[in-house]
């Protein structure tokens, strides 16, 4: 094995619960390990990057990983950590999902590679299309007692009536079976041990090794459990969330400025934790990074290397470069030959809910300060407004200061369309040439 892959996750902080056993058989034989992804979007957002890591650090210690799309379950809907029955995906929006998940993950295993460790992407779809309601009500249903699965918490709670749940449908009681279900196939198909997960899934993949067991008994089948611990916020929020929502591993979803801008944004507190978990820096480095953090925590070291190492992982070097300088164009010098070398896509992100007013190039020809300010953009409330602010130099174009008899004119566009303007440090407007 190339280094012990439990020993590497509990330093990290990435280890919950481990079943008894599943060290020893990791440490004795390359073993094949499966997590399932829930195709509830046709992307998935970095709440879904620990899953994905994991698998990455399986491979890189030797073994096999499985990442399995749950084309199947997805129909039902797993009740794990939620208080209401979800609302059924149809089969057309299931498809697109399951595509969408399998791009996504490509990018992170290379599910082509020839190395005897080469990670593998299943679909449960693909063998419980077949299964009639009776094959699966004898074969599997008939292994787990009801007391079993009625002992589960993500099963109790529903129950229970806490935090407003409403009780449990049959559909989503059985998930866990189907679940299980699941393991027992990859066990007889790919010699699969193991199954990990978030420790929010405990419930359904101990009961998996359950299944494993009880339906090949006489054969010593041995399955295993591994789960890593649900990120969380120092400050208490929800991790992987911005002020718009999910944060996406797809550009097209979030785009890489701002991907880069929410782990830049990340407090000391969580950076040092999340820099053992998102990314691949040995203990020594990571070590020495948080010590020097520590000694000048201004320059937020640990926050530049968690955002360029994560941007990297996730979209590419060169685009961590471009992320990187549209963030130190805002603080540049030579703010306005440097902003136009950004491509339109970017400078849009980095200026995203900055009013805009929009005027054709004709109109640009015959603006003049005042109008640019008031008149004919509203950005200030009257032209005695825009007049005085530009006696008081409070206003600048494109980050340069100007005068009252400033005349703008094409040579100030920037991607042949956009002016920056400024009243003072904190309030800034778009001019939109069309």
């Amino acid at each position: 094995m190339n280094y012990n892959l439990v020993e590497e996750l509990t330093w990290r902080g990435m280890l919950h619960d481990i079943m008894p056993g599943t060290e020893e058989q990791l440490q004795k034989e390359m073993t094949t390990a499966y997590i399932g992804f829930d195709p509830t979007s046709d992307s998935l957002h970095i709440g879904s990057l620990v899953p994905i890591i994991l698998l990455m650090h399986l491979e890189k210690s030797g073994h096999k990983p499985i990442a399995l799309v749950g084309g199947a379950t997805g129909m039902i809907g797993d009740p794990s950590g939620k208080s209401d029955e979800r609302n059924l995906l149809d089969e057309a929006t299931l498809n697109k999902n399951v595509e969408g998940i399998k791009s996504t993950l490509s990018r992170f295993l290379n599910f082509s590679s020839e190395e005897n460790n080469a990670p593998v992407l299943v679909n449960n779809y693909d063998w419980m299309k077949e299964f009639s309601f009776i094959e699966f009500a004898r074969d599997v249903g008939k292994r787990i007692t009801v007391n079993y699965m009625m002992a589960k918490d993500s099963v109790k709670k529903r129950l229970s009536g806490e935090e407003g749940n409403v009780g449990m449908s049959f559909t989503e009681f059985t998930y866990q079976l189907i679940q299980g279900y699941d393991f027992h196939h990859l066990y007889k198909s790919h010699n699969c041990l193991l199954q990990m997960g978030g420790s929010d899934q405990w419930g359904n993949i101990t009961t998996g090794t359950e299944l494993v067991r009880r339906m090949n008994v006489g054969q010593e089948a041995k399955a295993y459990a591994m789960t890593c611990p649900l990120i969380t916020k120092a400050d208490g929020s929800k991790f992987g969330k911005s002020e718009g929502g999910n944060v996406w591993l797809d550009a097209d979803k979030t785009s890489v400025y701002k991907f880069y801008q929410f782990w830049l944004n990340t407090s000391d507190e969580d950076a040092e934790k999340y820099i053992k978990i998102f990314t691949f820096l040995d203990k020594k480095t990571i070590e020495t990074l948080t010590a020097e953090h520590k000694e000048m925590p201004h320059a937020r070291l640990l926050q530049k290397r968690l955002a360029e190492e994560v941007t990297t992982l996730v979209h590419s070097k060169e685009e961590f470069e471009n992320a990187l300088k549209a963030s130190n164009i805002l603080f540049s010098k030579s703010f306005k030959a440097d902003i136009k070398t950004l491509d339109e896509k970017t400078f849009l992100d980095v200026f995203e809910g900055v009013p805009q007013a929009e005027i054709s190039k004709e109109e640009l020809s015959q603006l003049n300060m005042i109008g640019a300010l008031a008149a004919q953009t509203n950005f200030l409330a009257s032209n005695s407004d825009a007049r005085r602010a530009l006696k008081e130099n409070a206003v600048s174009v494109n980050k340069e200061k100007v005068k009252e008899d400033y005349q703008l004119s094409e040579d100030d566009l920037i991607n042949n369309k956009y002016i920056i303007l400024n009243k003072g440090k904190k309030n800034t407007y778009i001019i939109k040439v069309s």
